[in-house]
Formats: structure tokens, sequence, C-alpha cells
């Protein structure tokens, strides 16, 4: 039957030959499927500034649907959707922020810890903060996901700590 040519993109094969594989890659098809492909890992903060710059369609905004899907020029986002993308892009942005915040080097636990009760003024207000580092006197402050809290019957090494800690007897003798 001959060598076959398999595209990742399109998921589909053919017989591999010089004008086979020539069509196929300048088809529409394969086209559509290789931008759809990349498009499935742009970050938010991409998708939000192409769906900015378009504007509303109209077909979409009367019917609710529109005979070029994804391939429409205009935009299909609602205000809410856009809303939802935008916080979604400063989220991720902020992420990466602090991430880079981390692993800056040469910087000392004063700098950090000055920058981070800074952050944590501005999120919340001062009197929550006050209230919070009384309660946690200097412990840092775990976040624990909700979808772990509602599995039941987790083994104990995934179980968070109580809010007081582990209590552990005096007299305890590790082996």
């Amino acid at each position: 039957m001959g060598r076959r040519y398999y595209c990742d993109y399109c998921d589909r094969s053919f017989q591999d030959n010089m004008h086979n594989r020539k069509k196929h890659l300048n088809g529409v098809q394969h086209h559509r499927a290789k931008k759809a492909w990349y498009d499935y890992f742009r970050d938010s903060s991409a998708i939000l500034c192409d769906e900015q710059t378009k504007k509303p369609c109209r077909k979409f905004l009367q019917k609710g649907i529109c005979d070029f899907g994804p391939n429409c020029r205009f935009s299909h986002m609602s205000e809410e959707d856009l809303f939802n993308l935008k916080r979604q892009a400063e989220d991720e942005r902020q992420r990466r922020e602090d991430f880079a915040d981390r692993m800056m080097p040469g910087r000392s636990v004063e700098d950090w810890l000055s920058r981070r009760k800074k952050k944590q003024t501005t999120l919340g207000s001062k009197g929550d903060l006050k209230d919070k580092e009384d309660s946690e006197e200097g412990q840092e402050e775990s976040f624990i996901p909700q979808q772990i809290l509602s599995i039941p019957d987790l083994p104990p090494s995934l179980l968070p700590p109580p809010p007081g800690g582990w209590k552990v007897k005096v007299n305890t003798e590790w082996a």
C-alpha cells in the first residue's frame, strides 16, 4: 500500500507523495486545524488583545450563532466574557510577577517581607491584616484549595494541618 503521511493537526492520513503532501499542507482545512492548535496554547492577554480590537459580530448577537464560527473576523464574546477574560489575564500577569519576584537573585529576606506586607495591605483592609497577623503570630499563612477539602476520605498525608497546628507531646521520641 506504500508509505502513509499522518497529519497531527488534522488527525488524518493519506498516501505520502510530494503532490498529496503539498496539496494537504496548502489546504484550508489544514491551515484552520493548525491555527486552532496554536490558539489553544495562547495566553489570556493575547486573546484579550485580539478580542478588544474586533467589532462585535452582528449575526452572533442577533441569532446566537454565526456561520463562520471560530473563523469569524468579528468578536463572539459578550461583555461578561470580556470581563472574565480581563480578570484571568490580570491573574496570569500577577502570577508571572510573583514568580519573577521570588526568583530575583541577591535580594534579602527583609526586602521580600516588606514587599509582601505592602501587597497584603493593598489587597485587604488594614484592620483585617492586623487581625490575621495577631492570630497567626508570624506564621506563614497557608492556602488550602476548597477542592481538596471536598474530597472524602483523604489519606492523612494529604490532610491540611488543623488551625492551631499539630499537637505534639513534649516527651515524644523519634526513632
